[in-house]
């Protein structure tokens, strides 16, 4: 059954996460160094059917663009060229903010909150999850 997984690009690290093949749950998947991206994509695409590809948006509390959206804008263009999947944005503000707090609500200790990794594999799957439920999937 295929997938849908969604990125959460940051400069040195990308959280994953990806569906249920039901579609019905976002799941954390791991978290990659964004130089080894499209690797680790190109080797997750062999072994799993995706057929969408959920990509954080970053904007600011105004909703205009950030430092980071040029990096996103191309991360896109690139997704799109190298895999040929439908790429689609959903705006990540507050998604850092709500991990940590799953974080904390889900009793990891302030050592394990500092895992800058967890906190984008959960920004991954808070994305996934939003886009999922604004489309009813």
């Amino acid at each position: 059954m295929p997938q849908l997984l969604a990125l959460d690009y940051g400069i040195k690290r990308t959280g994953i996460a990806v569906t249920d093949d039901s579609k019905i749950i976002a799941s954390g998947l791991t978290t990659v160094n964004t130089k080894e991206l499209f690797s680790f994509l190109t080797a997750y695409f062999k072994k799993h059917e995706v057929t969408d590809i959920v990509l954080g948006e970053p904007k600011s509390l105004d909703g205009t663009a950030t430092d980071s959206s040029e990096g996103v804008t191309a991360l896109k263009s690139k997704l799109a060229e190298t895999f040929g999947k439908p790429i689609h944005m959903v705006d990540e503000r507050f998604t850092s903010k709500m991990a940590f707090q799953t974080m904390i609500d889900s009793g990891l200790k302030k050592k394990q909150r500092k895992n800058k990794a967890l906190v984008d594999e959960i920004s991954a799957t808070i994305i996934l999850q939003s886009f999922m439920d604004s489309q009813r999937f």
